[in-house]
């Protein structure tokens, strides 16, 4: 069977930047074992499938090329791209997923989306692994987690530029990826993401752990707006605002590919 999908840069307003993810809308779930290939076979940062269950309503699932992922930004956010390229005069959807529960999602008017995301600020801990300091080329001030990430804090913007990851060290902090941030001069901080533990080496703009980075940033800066840099090769711009349990992410997209996969299984999915 024929099932359209859509490749879409995210958090950019320009091809061949921001972080590419596919989109699938197939009617029912498809089995889990062919969205895991199908996913591995697109080999992008995530694949998401989105199944409409409501009038403007979906449940979302993300795919990384090896698993499925709890929580996805940029899937997220070029998923609302095809819905709402699909329905022009719809302004809000409600995606919904296992993790994270109902995401709100709007239109505004400067053409970027706006994603409602829960917040996911990270702690201090006091016991930092050995893998980690031993898997980054540069010791970081600081390491704070989440139940997503490791956060490696920098004193300066250029460690975080020019830091190295070992990826195979890394590796051994499954199922935690790393992050690794620092103020920055052009944006109000900067970040980079490792996610060997989960699929991929550097993960070129991640809107899910901003949900982290935000509160990170607004309590030290003492703000709850801000604009981050994601400082991959390719590279991206994210809006953030916090509120409270709530953190709002917004940022463009734009179509790269339309066209059609070959699926070979096609059943519902429970």
């Amino acid at each position: 069977m024929k099932l359209e999908i859509n490749f879409v840069d995210a958090f950019t307003d320009s091809v061949f930047k921001g972080n590419p993810a596919a989109v699938l809308i197939p009617e029912v779930w498809l089995d889990e074992n062919i969205m895991q290939l199908i996913a591995a076979e697109n080999n992008l940062s995530e694949t998401a499938f989105v199944v409409q269950y409501g009038d403007n309503a979906y449940d979302i699932r993300w795919f990384s090329p090896s698993t499925e992922i709890d929580f996805c930004g940029h899937a997220t956010l070029a998923s609302a791209f095809v819905l709402f390229g699909r329905n022009p005069e719809v302004e809000k959807l409600t995606l919904r997923a296992g993790a994270v529960g109902e995401l709100i999602i709007t239109k505004e008017n400067n053409g970027n989306i706006r994603m409602n995301f829960p917040n996911r600020k990270p702690e201090i801990i006091n016991d930092i692994p050995e893998d980690l300091i031993q898997g980054l080329s540069i010791n970081p001030k600081e390491v704070l987690w989440s139940s997503q990430a490791y956060f490696a804090v920098y004193s300066d913007e250029v460690d975080v530029l020019t830091v190295t990851q070992d990826a195979e060290i890394l590796k051994k902090l499954t199922p935690y990826d790393v992050v690794v941030t620092a103020l920055s001069e052009k944006y109000d901080f900067v970040s980079r993401y490792f996610w060997p533990a989960n699929g991929g080496y550097e993960d070129p703009v991640t809107g899910s752990i901003h949900a982290g980075l935000a509160p990170l940033w607004a309590e030290r800066l003492g703000r709850n707006r801000l604009r981050a840099y994601q400082a991959s090769k390719r590279g991206g711009v994210v809006n953030c605002e916090v509120e409270d349990d709530r953190v709002f992410i917004s940022g463009k997209a734009v179509q790269y590919l339309k066209g059609f996969v070959e699926v070979p299984i096609y059943r519902n999915f429970k």
